[in-house]
């Protein structure tokens, strides 16, 4: 009878402090396991957010942001017309870079000093870094995209290839429209003629001899399309 007299309340007096204070926990909800879980979550939760953010920006459109000044300009280039809206001072091969992304155009020197920016006027090489874009409208603009023709290479493009004319490849572009417009004009048959016409290019890599003999190749390859047709395309000679 004595244990039935027992106040009920004893067993939990006896307890350790530790299983009373897990009793308490567990009597108010909160448990170790679930406050770790809801810290670790917390965590997680503020590790991503930056992320998402992120996330977010790059898959949210940005439109362009209007260039004060800028006027319409059309531009002809490889016999198609493009419409763009540039601020008046924007060079050629900013243009060509930045606008239209054609990279083959190189960016080198920026001074008109290495011709890796060559491209051709109205039949003519121009260092493109030199030259507004405004200035061209209604002009004929050939780039080094637009020597190929039907899937075949231009003559002085495959000599280039023949004869390794390039090692980094960086002031290829413009050696190579040089050289295209070197078919349609004065020089001489020798080789110190042709480094002369060459001398607005500049390769780093020193690969003049090279360039050289692709040129002299083309040249014996090609001959002139009619004298007064500007862009003149060259053709393989059948002799």
């Amino acid at each position: 009878m004595a244990s039935e007299d027992r106040d009920p309340t004893s067993s939990d007096e006896q307890r350790s402090p530790l299983r009373q204070s897990q009793s308490k926990s567990k009597n108010a909800g909160v448990t170790r396991r679930s406050f770790l879980g809801r810290i670790g979550a917390a965590g997680i939760v503020v590790t991503a957010s930056p992320l998402l953010a992120s996330a977010a920006q790059v898959e949210t459109p940005v439109a362009p942001p209007s260039v004060p000044g800028a006027v319409p300009v059309t531009l002809k280039i490889n016999g198609q017309e493009h419409h763009l809206k540039l601020e008046p001072r924007v060079t050629l091969l900013d243009a060509l870079r930045n606008n239209l992304q054609m990279f083959g155009t190189k960016k080198g020197c920026d001074h008109g000093q290495c011709g890796a920016c060559t491209v051709h006027v109205n039949g003519r090489r121009v260092n493109s870094c030199l030259t507004f874009a405004i200035m061209h409208q209604g002009d004929a603009i050939t780039t080094t995209e637009g020597l190929a023709h039907d899937g075949q290479l231009h003559p002085v493009q495959a000599a280039f290839v023949e004869h390794d004319g390039f090692q980094c490849g960086y002031c290829t572009s413009g050696q190579i429209m040089s050289a295209v417009a070197l078919l349609n004009e004065p020089c001489g048959d020798d080789d110190n003629s042709v480094r002369e016409c060459m001398s607005g290019n500049i390769c780093r890599c020193g690969a003049y001899p090279n360039i050289v003999a692709a040129v002299q190749q083309a040249r014996k390859r090609t001959k002139f399309a009619p004298a007064g047709e500007r862009n003149a395309e060259f053709r393989l000679s059948q002799d």
